[in-house]
């Protein structure tokens, strides 16, 4: 972060963009000081808390200590992430009084990614407005 912050085309705002595992990761990441926003798209894993050795992560009960303005998005066909999963993950949000927006589309899971059945160029490009839109925002104060 020390070496992003110091680079002169940084406005000294850090951003943290994932998808799917690096969705998690992003949210790990934005849990840093000095993080102002952070971009997460159909984040696996936070709602099992099955990241890492042992695969016993603590991301979950962490989210009410994010500071950063956050964004989720997700796929509402998506396997991995279950209704269930994304009720408890928005529910601790919301309970943590995390400044965050949510947004849940009718898309399957990696719906970014430019190949396969899965990608929806869509909702790809819908999804790339509302995160560089986000960050624009958070990290360049406009």
């Amino acid at each position: 972060m020390a070496f992003l912050q110091g680079h002169p085309a940084c406005t000294g705002q850090i951003g943290t963009v994932g998808i799917c595992l690096g969705g998690h990761l992003a949210t790990r990441t934005a849990l840093l000081p000095g993080v102002s926003a952070g971009v997460c798209c159909y984040p696996t894993d936070i709602h099992q808390g099955s990241l890492g050795k042992g695969m016993a992560d603590d991301t979950l009960g962490r989210l009410g200590g994010l500071k950063a303005e956050m964004l989720y998005i997700w796929g509402r066909q998506d396997p991995h992430i279950p209704r269930e999963g994304r009720r408890l993950i928005y529910d601790t949000l919301t309970d943590g009084g995390v400044k965050f927006t949510w947004h849940e589309f009718n898309g399957q899971h990696a719906f970014l990614r430019d190949e396969g059945p899965r990608y929806d160029p869509e909702l790809a490009g819908l999804t790339w407005t509302l995160v560089t839109s986000m960050l624009r925002r958070c990290l360049q104060g406009t």
